[in-house]
């Protein structure tokens, strides 16, 4: 081969292997760009993209194992407890303070396992806990004047919310802290306005993310759909400051406080004991809904359109109390699993979020009474067995290899129905009274 001929081979070669070159740097420009933008997307999820989202299934988290919060679940067992939620399909869950190590700790357990998985998603709904003025002392609750505490709660919320913003998507200021029966440290309206429209203000100034959305979660009394006392003026300011309004509400406790809804009405006495329990639940499940709606409508009387989502609804699975054998016969886990199966059908066909109360039991909520209602919300039991709500989830494999407290996932009863039968009862005729113990 001639010298201008092997010349012309090697610039044609070399322009092939250029070519090669920018397209094989074009190719991962594209894939850099696309990842970028993957992760750009990921990041801007808000939490308008998840509240209403039926593919953002929202729960109340609460990973205490033991009889006192003095014993805080480590950032292994929470990681332990994200792994069950987010197979479940839990993508939002619920907290309640940051007086206490929890929610950091929830935090860090999250962007752990988002750094070994950055598919993984969970994000959170940062609950600011306030209180009255000598709420949980031996002193008498002053429920005219706040908490001292509450300003150095708002401040480590708003320190989290900007150390962790593609995690935490909503702070909601107090946990039932207006309504009049939470006795031991309920607030004045204008406390909570007062600390909504501080956040608000932050966000406006840059000092918040923009998109961070800022509620208070409270009995739906609260928000106007219960009785007249409640609608006043701060209540029509704090609609209005608010990004959305989060809602309890609870049939459940109901069953024994204003148990019209309850029991077996007259019509229904030739039914059978199932079908009898069937049609009290569905009655349990509107009874909800009404209350929504109550809380919507006094809403829209106000001239406000914005979203209403139920930040807490529960039922429990064991009591020896008002809700139990000798009181409403409210509770079990064959009940329990109708009322989760009922409220997430509505909520998620609405486009309402909810956040279902709760995730595990936590047995020091009603510490010196173990069979206390209060310690039996959970979907799974503390050692991790799932109850009858979620049996079909664990015979569809979704927990295998997964545990809690090292322990598979196994279910209650070991999975027998029979004998779980056998702890439901029905609940007594319409006329008759729920009797506490």
């Amino acid at each position: 081969m001639g010298k201008s001929k092997r010349n012309s081979m090697k610039r044609y070669v070399q322009s092939g292997m250029l070519v090669l070159v920018v397209l094989c740097v074009s190719c991962i420009d594209k894939t850099i760009e696309k990842e970028n933008q993957d992760q750009q997307s990921k990041k801007q999820v808000t939490a308008k993209d998840i509240l209403g989202n039926p593919d953002y299934l929202a729960i109340s988290y609460g990973g205490y194992r033991e009889i006192t919060r003095d014993s805080q679940p480590t950032v292994k067992d929470i990681k332990e407890d994200m792994r069950l939620l987010s197979a479940m399909g839990i993508k939002m869950l619920r907290t309640y303070n940051v007086q206490l190590p929890h929610a950091g700790n929830v935090l860090k357990a999250i962007q752990a396992l988002k750094a070994e998985d950055p598919d993984f998603e969970m994000y959170v709904m940062l609950g600011a806990w306030i209180d009255c003025k000598n709420a949980w002392t031996d002193k008498e609750p002053d429920h005219t004047v706040e908490s001292e505490q509450n300003e150095g709660e708002i401040a480590r919320a708003v320190a989290m919310a900007n150390k962790y913003p593609n995690i935490i998507k909503v702070i909601a200021v107090g946990n039932e802290a207006m309504i009049n029966w939470a006795t031991s440290y309920y607030v004045q309206l204008a406390v909570i306005l007062y600390w909504v429209i501080h956040l608000q203000e932050l966000k406006k100034n840059g000092a918040l993310p923009k998109d961070l959305w800022i509620t208070s979660s409270d009995d739906f009394a609260s928000w106007g759909g219960g009785e007249e006392s409640y609608h006043t003026e701060d209540l029509e300011k704090l609609i209005k400051a608010v990004d959305y309004i989060s809602m309890h509400t609870y049939p459940y406790h109901n069953s024994h406080y204003n148990p019209e809804f309850w029991g077996v009405p007259t019509g229904e006495d030739t039914l059978s004991d199932i079908e009898k329990i069937n049609a009290a639940m569905l009655r349990a499940r509107d009874f909800a809904k009404n209350q929504y709606e109550a809380v919507t409508n006094y809403m829209k009387n106000l001239g406000v359109e914005k979203p209403v989502h139920i930040g807490e609804t529960g039922w429990a699975t064991i009591s020896n109390g008002f809700y139990g054998p000798e009181g409403s016969k409210a509770t079990d886990e064959y009940k329990e699993a109708l009322y989760y199966k009922h409220m997430r059908e509505w909520t998620n066909t609405e486009g309402i979020s909810c956040f279902y109360f709760e995730a595990f039991d936590e047995r020091w909520k009603d510490a010196g009474n173990p069979k206390g209602s209060e310690n039996h919300f959970g979907l799974f039991t503390l050692d991790g067995r799932a109850k009858h709500a979620i049996w079909s989830q664990v015979d569809s494999g979704m927990f295998k290899g997964l545990t809690r407290n090292g322990n598979p996932i196994t279910k209650t009863y070991n999975g027998d129905r029979e004998a779980l039968m056998k702890d439901v009862l029905v609940p007594p005729k319409a006329e008759e009274k729920s009797i506490a113990d």
